[in-house]
């Protein structure tokens, strides 16, 4: 959909586009501010990542309707590292929901010393999820803000305020994998498929994030 605006809607209506961007741009906080409280209040991991989809797609409409090359450029970067980030995400649930069979945050809490290598990698996808420095998605967020605070201040302000929150749910789930729980469970660390198939992500993350030109 965010491409689409991209490829069709300012190509084709370019005066409507223009014209609607003050909507858009509305829209586009809402979301990021309103994603972002809702991802606070879940308990199923999948949930709160797919919610969290809502702000990142804020994210890339408010730079798109922007109207500016900055917030084009952070946009094109934000769709390809959501689709990264994201993407490596639930493929970490798949790989818990496997071995615990549950989705809920608690059930799967407590994994530094009993899976180490998974929480490694969920550790990456979700300091990346919230932009942290040096990952993908903080060069594409950055091209965003500096483009909305160019267009409207308080776009800009509520938008960098949907980023705090983005990292209050983020490192609070990845508080509770690592250390929400201390009983000692049966639960099997990484195996080599996949450790292959989530290690292109990592590289995706830092070499976006490190060399984004």
């Amino acid at each position: 959909g965010t491409y689409g605006f991209l490829r069709f809607c300012l190509p084709i209506t370019p005066q409507a586009s223009v014209y609607c961007a003050p909507v858009m741009i509305v829209l586009s906080v809402i979301g990021i501010i309103y994603g972002g409280f809702v991802c606070l209040s879940q308990t199923d991991m999948k949930k709160l990542i797919a919610y969290s989809s809502v702000a990142h797609m804020g994210f890339a409409t408010l730079g798109i309707f922007s109207m500016s090359l900055f917030g084009w450029q952070g946009s094109m970067l934000q769709m390809i590292n959501h689709g990264v980030t994201t993407g490596a995400l639930f493929l970490c649930v798949g790989i818990i929901y496997e071995r615990t069979h549950s989705r809920e945050i608690y059930d799967n809490a407590g994994l530094s010393k009993i899976a180490p290598a998974y929480v490694g990698f969920f550790g990456i996808f979700a300091v990346s999820s919230f932009a942290f420095p040096g990952t993908n998605n903080f060069v594409g967020e950055i091209y965003i803000l500096i483009s909305a605070f160019a267009r409207n201040k308080a776009a800009g302000f509520l938008a960098a305020l949907g980023a705090v929150l983005a990292a209050a749910y983020m490192l609070r789930l990845l508080k509770q994998i690592m250390w929400g729980r201390t009983d000692n469970r049966e639960i099997s660390d990484l195996n080599l498929r996949e450790w292959i198939y989530l290690a292109p992500f990592v590289v995706f993350i830092f070499w976006i994030g490190l060399f984004p030109q």
